[in-house]
């Protein structure tokens, strides 16, 4: 009797125990995705390494690759002079203004050189480290290849770095979701479950972005509500064969797109520069005619949404539940267009914290305890969060440190992507571990 009873009770505990993992791992990637894209960067991305070197990837600001090649800031061959002349060609040539570096191996080395020749050479260029989890999964994949045919693995790793930091959420949905490195257990946890869920906060995430149809690759475009990955590469290849998309209703011209996916995308879908305004915004095209009706009310023309919107389109139209009803339109319904048209387009990421820059390296020697620093948490765990206050390693700090008040669970104070102030409690130099606190003086 008493075996089966620890059977059904350890039965019980692991399924607990791995929901709880999942739900984690799920809110990690929601704040991950949802990160602030970093608009006009040009930017310059270095894969490091020791003995194969570190890869360089030049873009533009829509992605585009201008340069590449492979410096070697590091041992065994340690051409610091030789890195910092290829790094002030590309820049000049390239127009550079910020520079992305891995946070893999190497890493740290690396960035002493970047620092180095930012100070000496370009003062007003700016540096950040990115997360390079699941950029190797990516350069490697067959959609990789299929992107890039002529382009060497590496060269590929180094874009995915910084494409990363101009658009997280376009780049980050190349790569399987478990990939990514974030939450705690996963290669412990049912796999069906947790790539259904993550499935699931990345289809979450993208709808409550929106796609410009025009230019989403068809990974993006497979994940907005009702396009399957067979419609989303019939959307690109009509697009490439017919040019841009200028009208929502050409859509329904796309081979396998039937009435009721088109039903299901056409609000998520945006079209810039159209001959609707309304085509650039998050309304639905079966709300058009409410969405006109409350544009002559305010007594406003719909090319005024792209040149911003009405701020003051509440004010015009005074009593929304009064206007619903002259419309026979729903007063939540209502308040979703209008909001929309006071702002058409917003990008609610840009309400997530600013990506945090840097113009000289920090090393785990210049910590001390007491010292105040900011950083961007990485990862969020059932016992604390994990910050990168710009050294090599992510400092913990503890559940206990994270409020000067008990807290259930971590997430309920930080999540991923969020910019925050922390002390310096201890460091560990031999184990390489840093300990951190949020609360001033604990």
């Amino acid at each position: 009797m008493a075996p089966s009873l620890e059977r059904e009770a350890r039965a019980k505990l692991t399924v607990r125990a791995q929901t709880e993992a999942i739900n984690v791992f799920a809110k990690n990637l929601e704040g991950l995705l949802s990160a602030r894209p970093v608009r006009g960067a040009r930017v310059l991305a270095l894969d490091p390494g020791y003995r194969t070197g570190c890869k360089v990837a030049v873009m533009d600001e829509t992605g585009k690759l201008l340069d590449h090649g492979v410096v070697y800031p590091t041992k065994p061959r340690h051409d610091v002079a030789g890195t910092k002349r290829e790094l002030a060609r590309l820049v000049k040539k390239d127009g550079v203004n910020t520079i992305v570096i891995g946070n893999g191996t190497a890493s740290r080395e690396t960035e002493e050189v970047v620092s180095e020749f930012i100070a000496e050479q370009a003062p007003s260029l700016r540096y950040t480290i990115v997360n390079e989890a699941g950029a190797s999964v990516y350069s490697a994949s067959e959609l990789a290849s299929q992107e890039y045919p002529d382009l060497d693995v590496t060269v590929r790793g180094a874009m995915s770095l910084g494409r990363r930091l101009q658009d997280p959420l376009a780049e980050l949905v190349k790569i399987p979701p478990q990939s990514i490195g974030v939450g705690q257990y996963q290669h412990d946890l049912d796999q069906a479950e947790l790539s259904r869920t993550l499935g699931h906060v990345v289809e979450d995430v993208v709808n409550r972005v929106g796609v410009d149809v025009n230019t989403a690759s068809a990974s993006l475009l497979g994940y907005v509500s009702g396009i399957t990955p067979s419609v989303a590469k019939n959307i690109v290849a009509y697009r490439e064969e017919n040019g841009a998309f200028t009208d929502r209703r050409q859509l329904k011209k796309v081979p396998k797109l039937g009435p009721k996916a088109y039903l299901n995308a056409a609000g998520f879908l945006r079209i810039s520069g159209g001959r609707n305004p309304l085509d650039a915004t998050s309304v639905h095209p079966e709300s058009y005619e409410v969405a006109t009706s409350v544009l002559e009310r305010a007594g406003v023309k719909a090319s005024e949404l792209s040149r911003g919107g009405v701020p003051d389109i509440e004010r015009r139209l005074g009593s929304i539940s009064t206007l619903a009803s002259d419309l026979n339109c729903g007063t939540l319904t209502l308040v979703d267009i209008v909001n929309e048209l006071k702002k058409p387009g917003r990008d609610p990421r840009d309400d997530a914290p600013e990506v945090v820059f840097s113009r000289s390296a920090l090393s785990i020697d210049d910590l001390e305890p007491g010292m105040e620093l900011k950083g961007t948490v990485r990862n969020v765990v059932d016992f604390g969060a994990f910050v990168d206050v710009g050294v090599h390693q992510d400092g913990l700090v503890h559940i206990s440190k994270l409020a000067n008040r008990f807290v259930k669970h971590p997430s309920d104070v930080v999540r991923v992507g969020d910019t925050v102030k922390v002390w310096v409690e201890k460091v560990d130099r031999d184990r390489k571990k840093i300990s951190l606190t949020m609360v001033q003086g604990k």
